[in-house]
């Protein structure tokens, strides 16, 4: 009698063939349990055909924002890869196989004159996935004086998805991070101007922020009698690039090497993205890894901090991102 071989879940299909072996982090991530959100997860990778579908990812020549553009051109969509060095974005789309195609364009989502440029060129779309971010910056303001962290990972995001929503056609991804859980959020003072600049502190602020945005947009959709959905993901513990450039040890630490002994490869941290991007899940769904701590697992629905459903607060940093960004909601 032949036994049947056990056999891992195959990656999503456009990822490389090799990556680094980790046996003692793929048997911790291949155990983790669904009871920390009390359903049954199966392993999932299977992304629906895109075929005739059209995305944005921001922030996809490295990590997250990368695999997931890899896997939807794989599938068969159109990508436009919104980044800031359209050289490496170039390099990002020639390795990317398929039947879908892969389209460059520069985007410094930092930069509000570059969002509304982008905005402008890009045309419709059905999917943004507002990936880019950045961690662990020392303090500093974008070209329109905004503090890095909200500029980066949730005040260009705000502008971008705006400005493109008459053109979109099904959804909003929001990729934010577990994070935001330890985010407080002070919309008089975005800047850090009365505060000590914490740089870790900051970076979750920004992700409280990017929760935030998924809840009031969705609500604001649906009582404008919109069609149009925003889904939120967070990639759990993943090996990416997202700590490089930051100047500081811990966090390079974590972003070079901590994560990789713990935590994910990228294209596993790239699945809730993708599930959120491309499954039909209802607006202002949140998708991350299953197991414990929404470190490790499948993508499933998971939750989120009290703040992070608080609608006054929803509204509040709402109001506080139109009057930084100068750009408001326009239904079509």
């Amino acid at each position: 009698m032949h036994r049947r071989a056990h056999r891992h879940p195959r990656r999503p299909g456009g990822l490389p063939h090799r990556e680094p072996r980790d046996r003692r982090g793929r048997r911790r991530l291949d155990r983790a349990r669904a009871g920390s959100v009390g359903v049954s997860v199966r392993p999932w990778t299977a992304v629906p055909d895109q075929r005739g579908r059209r995305f944005v990812v921001t922030g996809a020549t490295s990590g997250i924002g990368l695999m997931t553009a890899r896997v939807l051109v794989h599938r068969g969509a159109e990508v436009v890869l919104g980044v800031r060095n359209v050289e490496k974005g170039a390099a990002a789309a020639d390795g990317m196989t398929g039947p879908g195609r892969a389209v460059v364009e520069r985007l410094d989502v930092s930069d509000l004159a570059s969002v509304e440029a982008f905005a402008e060129r890009v045309g419709d779309v059905d999917v943004l996935v507002n990936n880019a971010g950045i961690l662990g910056v020392d303090r500093g303001t974008s070209v329109d004086g905004v503090e890095l962290h909200l500029a980066t990972n949730h005040l260009g995001h705000h502008a971008l998805a705006l400005r493109m929503l008459p053109r979109i056609g099904d959804r909003v991804v929001v990729v934010s991070s577990n994070s935001h859980r330890h985010g407080e959020l002070d919309v008089t003072d975005l800047g850090w101007q009365r505060r000590p600049y914490k740089p870790y502190a900051a970076y979750a602020a920004s992700k409280l922020a990017n929760m935030l945005f998924l809840l009031e947009l969705q609500r604001r959709l649906t009582q404008g009698g919109s069609t149009l959905r925003v889904t939120g993901a967070h990639p759990g513990s993943t090996a990416t690039s997202i700590t490089a450039g930051s100047g500081h040890g811990f966090f390079s630490w974590l972003g070079s090497w901590g994560h990789q002994l713990v935590g994910m490869p990228a294209w596993r941290g790239a699945l809730p993205t993708l599930y959120a991007a491309t499954m039909d899940v209802p607006g202002n769904s949140y998708i991350g890894p299953h197991g414990p701590g929404e470190f490790l697992g499948w993508p499933t629905m998971v939750g989120r901090s009290a703040a992070a459903a608080d609608p006054a607060l929803a509204r509040a940093c709402w109001e506080a991102s139109v009057e930084l960004s100068g750009v408001g909601l326009s239904l079509r």
